[in-house]
């Protein structure tokens, strides 16, 4: 028997590469197109007051790139266990492949039930298959009492279930640690802000109502930005957590109706 798996997805050193890309595109972006001069009333090094919301993002400070970096992370990944989780999740919908390998295994079909498995392709599929190859296996062995069997076909269906929820859980740590620093980042440019701001106020000698508030205004850009990342990335690992549970439980339903079925078999 051969404990087949479902492609993982980004290998680790992929997907600290694909951080790094991200990150880069961050500050390309910040500097080619949020730095545009045509966002600003005049060029230098300065640059002038921003006409428009890009420009404001970039006048939120060198901690921008690294928000950028962070939402394209989340972008990036968002993709990447996407297309991973549809192909674990295989063919077909998954209440419905477990309904028919619940009917094929009741009638004592087990070649129809392993093709079935074969049609789904997915990591319901290769698990469901494991189990049912070794049903296949230990069904007829007189050299078995009925507890051993069926403790090999449940250690069958415990190996392939290890082989597969690493796959469908890698990655998912890249998006909850963006949830978690996105707004710890963005509320550390918004600090910086402030404090710069101040000190430009208090430097002028005289109060400057309208340079304070120009600076409050670009110092939250770095809230806005590092919100909008955790956002995302918190929505993103909700909905995959939530894909990997539903797909883990169809795996344990149909590996609980197989051994049930083999213990109600009187083999």
């Amino acid at each position: 028997m051969s404990n087949k798996k479902t492609s993982g997805g980004f290998p680790l050193i992929v997907s600290a590469l694909a951080i790094l890309i991200c990150l880069g595109i961050g500050i390309t972006v910040y500097f080619l197109v949020l730095g545009s001069p045509s966002n600003f009333d005049a060029e230098g090094a300065e640059k002038g007051h921003p006409h428009n919301f890009l420009g404001q993002m970039y006048k939120g400070g060198l901690i921008v790139p690294i928000l950028l970096g962070t939402l394209f992370t989340v972008i990036c990944f968002f993709f990447e266990r996407f297309i991973t989780i549809q192909k674990a999740n295989g063919k077909g919908q998954t209440d419905k492949f477990v309904s028919k390998i619940k009917e094929l295994v009741a009638a004592k079909d087990l070649d129809g039930a392993i093709a079935a498995c074969d049609i789904q392709q997915g990591s319901l599929g290769n698990v469901v298959r494991e189990g049912l190859v070794k049903y296949q296996f230990v069904q007829n062995d007189p050299n078995m009492d009925k507890e051993s069997k069926v403790a090999a076909i449940s250690k069958a269906l415990e190996e392939a279930t290890a082989l597969e929820l690493p796959m469908l859980s890698k990655n998912l740590s890249v998006i909850s640690t963006c949830a978690s620093i996105g707004t710890l980042v963005g509320l550390i440019g918004t600090v910086v802000g402030m404090i710069g701001a101040f000190a430009a106020l208090s430097a002028s000698g005289a109060p400057d109502t309208s340079k304070l508030a120009t600076g409050i205004s670009e110092a939250l850009i770095n809230t806005l930005v590092g919100i909008l990342s955790s956002a995302l990335a918190i929505v993103a690992y909700n909905f995959f957590s939530t894909r990997v549970d539903q797909i883990t439980y169809a795996m344990d339903e149909a590996g609980f109706s197989i051994i049930q079925e083999f213990q109600s078999s009187g083999k």
